[in-house]
């Protein structure tokens, strides 16, 4: 085969000079382009996702302006629609996401950017990343093998079993205290059955899929169970009292939803849903270990190691109750994120856990990403464009014969699932609150009804990372994917939804509406 000299002119391709110093020939050449041009197109292959996601972005920029919607909401609908593509695909890593709505707020929408990095650092934010600091120092004490030993003694060693387990006690507690904190509490138990069962990721990746998210579903759906829940109920109790009550009228005293009566409607549609989540995640995916008879066995073995409590191990748990109980009564006045962020630097300032520990264990560009989806929700509600959904979405209802009953339920259930799925729960309820209300009334519906049906389809955030802290806290794990929560997310939609109508239609009526 004949070698290229130096002599570089239209005829001959330029001298490739190889790794070995040696001279390619002209077949050589033509198979080294043909290699690279391949390499070119599998990188834009991998990338095409994104490329397609900032494609639809600048398609909806340049699209005609809908009537009623101004233009900094196109801008950010046209944001949070970019974002929804890369959450789901992800062909760029998620914190990447983040910084991109970051640069975006302050370059498309003409915001300051110091005010964007106010919205960034909200009491949320500093929630998740005190939670995640507190999960670490649990895991450092070991104290996530004991709460594992005590479920597993409960539950047997079944997976099946297992998981229900998990569901029932991260349930329970999460419709006293709040979602989130439940989740960072027992996302160390579910991370210690999983790597007591394999260290190969991959090889237990169904099984860390139905462990985790027995966690964040089980805290999901116990979320409404109680006003304490979570911060939609308690905004819906709001609404329905200024928009309602009048003390000179006897009968809006109906509209006065106390601590008790809002159980009664809501308890038992958690309890329902229990079982169910169990089935839908062994449905869904399949554990590689039906039976986590070793696993227990290693748990069990390394809890007799460890030996009786140490004074370490009782001095974290004293901690961990006092933030609990600094959690339910001291947040209304300091905030959930100001005690989780006193929590972690109590168990620092105690010696019993270490920064080095905290630094590598928790997964910051979570914490980035999740404070940029709250960022990006405020900006939907200050631009009006998540109200404007809203109401083009309540206008297609009445040529569907979706304006009274079932079928309004069902819509109305759908809309809050979807617009929850896109910013917290909190901020899905504050922003459509009022319309769906409103709504009830010119609909002859009870606000009532209408009401419990929006704050609880706001608990059906199971679609994305970003939709409830407990999914984002889960997800910082590393044993999940975007992937997976659409996977399971859908049918867990539709169970919720079955379940809530159903209770609706005939539990609601026996106790009073």
């Amino acid at each position: 085969m004949a070698s290229f000299s130096l002599v570089h002119d239209s005829l001959q391709a330029p001298e490739i000079a190889a790794p070995w110093s040696v001279r390619v020939g002209r077949h050589g050449y033509h198979r080294l382009l043909t290699v690279r041009a391949n390499i070119d197109l599998q990188y834009f292959w991998e990338k095409r996702w994104f490329l397609i996601a900032l494609a639809v972005g600048a398609a909806l920029l340049y699209a005609p302006q809908p009537e009623g919607l101004t233009r900094d909401g196109m801008i950010v609908l046209s944001m949070s629609v970019v974002a929804t593509i890369l959450f789901i695909t992800e062909p760029v890593p998620l914190p990447t996401v983040a910084l991109l709505l970051i640069v975006g707020e302050v370059m498309l929408l003409g915001r300051n950017s110091t005010e964007v990095a106010r919205s960034l650092m909200t009491d949320s934010v500093l929630f998740i990343m005190g939670s995640l600091m507190l999960a670490v120092a649990v895991v450092k004490q070991k104290l996530d093998q004991r709460i594992a030993w005590f479920i597993v003694r409960m539950t047997g060693t079944r997976t099946s079993r297992i998981c229900f387990g998990i569901s029932v006690v991260s349930g329970i507690l999460a419709s006293f205290v709040g979602e989130h904190t439940v989740a960072a509490m027992m996302l160390p138990v579910g991370i210690t059955l999983i790597t007591l069962t394999s260290e190969d990721r991959k090889g237990v990746h169904n099984l860390a899929a139905v462990l985790l998210f027995s966690i964040c579903y089980g805290c999901s759906v116990a979320g409404i169970g109680t006003p304490s829940g979570g911060a939609r109920n308690a905004i819906m109790i709001g609404y329905w009292k200024d928009f309602f009550y009048d003390p000179t009228n006897p009968e809006t005293y109906k509209f006065l939803i106390d601590y008790v009566r809002w159980a009664v409607y809501a308890y038992p549609i958690f309890l329902v849903q229990l079982p169910f989540v169990t089935a839908l995640l062994l449905y869904t995916f399949k554990p590689e270990h039906r039976d986590l008879s070793r696993a227990v066995a290693k748990l069990r073995a390394g809890i007799r190691d460890e030996g009786p409590m140490t004074l370490g191990n009782w001095a974290a748990i004293v901690m961990f109750f006092l933030i609990l109980y600094a959690w339910i009564f001291l947040s209304p006045e300091y905030g959930m994120g100001t005690i989780a962020l006193l929590g972690a630097a109590a168990f620092l300032a105690a010696g019993l856990v270490q920064w080095e520990d905290i630094n590598s264990g928790v997964n910051w560009g979570v914490v980035l990403l999740y404070a940029a989806a709250i960022s990006l929700g405020v900006q939907m509600k200050m631009t009006g464009a998540a109200a404007w959904v809203a109401a083009g979405f309540l206008d297609v209802l009445t040529p569907l014969g979706a304006d009274s009953g079932i079928g309004l339920w069902v819509a109305i259930s759908a809309l809050t699932t979807f617009v929850t799925n896109t910013m917290s729960n909190g901020a899905a309820v504050a922003v459509l609150g009022p319309i769906v209300l409103k709504l009830a009334v010119a609909a002859g519906e009870s606000p009532i009804v209408i009401g419990f049906i929006t704050a609880i389809s706001s608990a059906f955030a199971y679609l994305t990372v970003v939709g409830t802290p407990a999914c984002t806290i889960v997800f910082a794990a590393g044993y999940l994917t975007p992937g997976d929560f659409l996977k399971v997310g859908w049918r867990m939609v539709i169970m919720s939804t079955i379940v809530m109508i159903a209770m609706a239609t005939f539990y609601w009526p026996l106790i009073g509406v």
